[in-house]
């Protein structure tokens, strides 16, 4: 009977323990970082910086799998409904988790909820560009010629709802122009139908604006953000230009679903900690204008996103945005 009890005991012990175990040996297969817009994008661009040193630091390959659509929306819910284990991630952006639950009347997914944020990956603003063939080289320039043209000029953004979407939306309001929206799957091939000249302007975040600019296949009319881009010294903001209060910027973060167990999320965030640490890629990203913020914690991250969400939410419904 002893020996029954005892043998019972330790089938028991072993059963608790085995959580723990697996925590600790996590990772053991390869882990997919989702990414909610297509290839060539900003958030695409930092998520593959940051999937090689992750690779390294966590011993198991990061593979990034673009899953855009509905303005970050399909890719960010995929994350979401996947198995709360730390193989299925996501590198998302402000789109999904600050704007969307403004434009879509249901949501797919609820953006504090149904997450565990991991920690935030930087911040940029956006670079209001235009074809090189525009005859504008500064913002009170190219307001003349769209007033002086209503309803011939297009601005394209990288799909309905998002950041670019909504500001551009302002920019209207706030100017008083009549400009076509033209809305793509992602920053990737806008941009090149804007360097093609399909599409007369973009706000485009400057990771992504800054070798076509440099390369002269568009012109630069103005920094989006408050602030002037690190890259792009020399550009004064919309705001300084005289559209008082513009501020269009855009942040990346990385989460993984609720009740991923916390020590998994740990390990994930110390993961990112040191990838954005890594000389060389904190080098690529201050490059590109991507500026790192102090939320680096899941639990300062996870306030930083509750007071986006709450920051956005009545401001994009004012705007009387609605995509469903």
């Amino acid at each position: 009977m002893l020996k029954r009890v005892l043998a019972a005991g330790l089938v028991a012990c072993s059963l608790l323990t085995t959580p723990a175990i697996a925590q600790d040996a996590y990772p053991t297969k390869p882990i997919r970082m989702v990414i909610a817009f297509a290839v060539g994008g900003s958030t695409d661009i930092i998520a593959r910086l940051l999937s090689v040193k992750m690779t390294e630091t966590l011993g198991q390959q990061v593979i990034v799998d673009n899953r855009p659509g509905a303005g970050g929306n399909l890719g960010t819910d995929l994350v979401a409904k996947a198995p709360p284990d730390g193989y299925t991630i996501l590198l998302g952006s402000s789109s999904a988790f600050a704007f969307n639950p403004g434009l879509y009347k249901k949501m797919p997914f609820d953006p504090l909820k149904d997450f565990a944020p991991i920690g935030q990956a930087g911040v940029t603003g956006y670079a209001f560009v235009v074809n090189k063939s525009v005859p504008a080289t500064d913002l009170k320039s190219l307001i003349a010629l769209l007033k002086a043209e209503p309803g011939k000029h297009t601005y394209g953004t990288p799909g309905i709802g998002a950041v670019p979407h909504i500001c551009t939306e302002q920019l209207k309001t706030m100017t008083g122009v009549d400009i076509v929206h033209v809305p793509y799957r992602g920053a990737g091939p806008m941009m090149i139908d804007l360097a093609a000249g399909q599409i007369t302007m973009a706000l485009d975040a400057v990771p992504t604006s800054i070798p076509q600019i440099q390369a002269g296949a568009i012109k630069l009319i103005g920094n989006g953000s408050m602030t002037r881009a690190a890259a792009l010294p020399d550009s004064p903001t919309l705001d300084e230009q005289g559209l008082k209060g513009f501020d269009c910027y855009v942040w990346f973060g990385m989460f993984a679903p609720a009740k991923t167990p916390p020590a998994i999320v740990q390990k994930l965030n110390a993961s990112l900690n040191a990838a954005l640490a890594d000389p060389t890629i904190a080098s690529r990203l201050k490059g590109m204008s991507v500026e790192m913020l102090p939320h680096t914690t899941p639990d300062s991250f996870a306030a930083y996103v509750k007071a986006e969400h709450d920051k956005w939410l009545p401001l994009v419904k004012a705007s009387g945005a609605q995509l469903d």
